[in-house]
Order: C-alpha cells, then sequence, then structure tokens
C-alpha cells in the first residue's frame, strides 16, 4: 500500500494485487497497464504442479512486480542480464523489461509441462505393458488434476497477451509490439500441448478401462467354463439320486461305476470341444 500511493496506484489494482487465487488478467488503468497472472513450479517431491500468484504493473519508465513467496521464482536469468550495464534490457524501454518476465514466466510453463509429460509417457507405458491396477488410476486421476491447473492458468495468459497487443496505450512501444507477439506464438504452443497432454491422458484412461474389463470378462469366462463342466454332472447326479424304482441301473452293481463314468466323461468331452473351439486362449 506504501509502494500504491508512492507510484499514485489505481485503488483497483491495488485490490487485485493483495487478493490471491485470482484469473489471470490484463487491465489498463490510469496510464499503466496490470497483468496479473500465475508463475508454475513442479515439485518433484510430490509430483504436482504449484502455483504462486504474480503481479506486473508497467508505469511510464518503471515496473513493479509483486509476488506472494520471496524465496523463489523464475527471474534469475533476468537478474543476471540487468546487471550488465551495455545489456539490451537495460537499453531499451520499461515496456520491454515487462516483455522480459513475462516471457519467462511463460517459458517456465514449458518446463513444468515438459515433467508432466515425463509422467504421462511413464503412465502409458505402466498401462500398455503391464496389468492395470487401481494405483494405476490413482495416478491418472492425479494427472488430470495437475493438467486442470494448467487448463485454469494458459488460456488466461493467452487472452491477457491478446489484451497487451490490442492495447493503444503510450506505454507500449510499436519496436516492442514483436516482441510481446513471440509470447503470444508461445503461449499458443503451451495451449496446444496441454490439449494433447489431455487427449493423451484420456487414451490411457480409456486403455484402463479396455484393461480392467478385459481381466473382468476372462474371470466371467472361467466361471462360465466351471458352470458349463458342473451343469452335466449335477443333473446325472440329480435324476440318479431320485427314489424311484424305475430307474435303468439303480439296483445293480454296474450303476454306481457307469454313473460315475457318465459324470466324469461328459465334461471331458466339453473340456475338448472348448479347447478346440479356442476358449481357452488368453486374450493379448
Amino acid at each position: 500500500e506504501a509502494i500504491a500511493q508512492q507510484y499514485d496506484i489505481h485503488n483497483l489494482i491495488v485490490e487485485d494485487i493483495l487478493s490471491i487465487n485470482q484469473r489471470p488478467k490484463m487491465d489498463d488503468i490510469n496510464d499503466s497497464i496490470y497483468c496479473l497472472l500465475n508463475m508454475l513450479y513442479y515439485n518433484d517431491t510430490t509430483t504436482t504442479v504449484e502455483q504462486e500468484q504474480i503481479s506486473i504493473l508497467l508505469g511510464k519508465n518503471y515496473v513493479i512486480t509483486f509476488q506472494e513467496d520471496a524465496r523463489r521464482d523464475v527471474f534469475n536469468p533476468l537478474r543476471d542480464r540487468l546487471k550488465l550495464a551495455n545489456s539490451k534490457l537495460r537499453q531499451n524501454g520499461a515496456d520491454y523489461l515487462a516483455y522480459s518476465l513475462l516471457d519467462l514466466i511463460v517459458d517456465n510453463y514449458f518446463i513444468v509441462m515438459e515433467s508432466l509429460g515425463n509422467c504421462i509417457e511413464q503412465l502409458e507405458e505402466e498401462v500398455i505393458r503391464t496389468r492395470s491396477t487401481p494405483r494405476t488410476l490413482a495416478r491418472i486421476n492425479k494427472l488430470r488434476k495437475e493438467l486442470i491447473v494448467l487448463k485454469r492458468n494458459i488460456p488466461p495468459v493467452r487472452d491477457l497477451i491478446n489484451g497487451i497487443l490490442r492495447s493503444d496505450s503510450d506505454l507500449l512501444q510499436e519496436r516492442n509490439m514483436k516482441y510481446y507477439k513471440d509470447v503470444y506464438d508461445h503461449i499458443l504452443q503451451a495451449y496446444d500441448l496441454t490439449e494433447n497432454y489431455r487427449d493423451v491422458l484420456m487414451n490411457i484412461q480409456d486403455v484402463y478401462i479396455s484393461n480392467v474389463n478385459l481381466r473382468m470378462n476372462e474371470v466371467m469366462k472361467v466361471m462360465a467354463i466351471v458352470t458349463c463342466l458342473l451343469a452335466p454332472p449335477t443333473v446325472i447326479v440329480g435324476i440318479f439320486g431320485m427314489n424311484f424304482d424305475v430307474i435303468p441301473f439303480a439296483h445293480t452293481h454296474l450303476g454306481f461305476y457307469l454313473t460315475v463314468f457318465i459324470t466324469f466323461l461328459i465334461p471331458a468331452i466339453m473340456l475338448w470341444i472348448f479347447k478346440k473351439r479356442g476358449w481357452f486362449r488368453r486374450s493379448e
């Protein structure tokens, strides 16, 4: 608030700076251009995408940035370039510095997406080469949540850059607009890559469901074979177990052995027929 008072920053911008978890946006207020977006980081320990809100305020001959966490950001290469007296960053205007900040943030999106892409590739190989498990489904859902974080950030940043390109503010020099167009091209590539990852993840989920259904079909096939094999012996034993005197061979010594023989013979014939028809082949 003290900085806002010193540079005559509009109250609406101050309110946006102090409020977190907002949608990325761009505003042109009081001869200043305000950009709000998120820096993204990939946490290798938890394999999650973390985000941090940053506000970039472009004014006449100055750029002010506000961020949540002072311990980390993506601007170290920019700081190194600012230390060089003859660097291009020092020779150009404030709008070029604002472009450099946005460019580093967008470029870091690709680093995050590359890490997510590696996880998706490993998951795809696991689903295709090995049997799917509930743990696999949990990983699929987790990666879908991380892609949602990207989806919530990349399209609004695309609109943000597009708003700068359409702005007629005097703070933006015509010679530097080509750099903003380059950032716009990068964010479009990031958006397309996110869509590709989403499609791949949906395909992986379809393969997982197919594997689960295939395993269930295998189980049902085994149960169906067992049921078929047990049906004839059950009928035969039930007939010969009835309490009637007219049953053939019921009162002879040969009747018992004949019943047992037929009880085993019919399932054996059925097994041969099932094998001949390929029922015992494992689905690939």
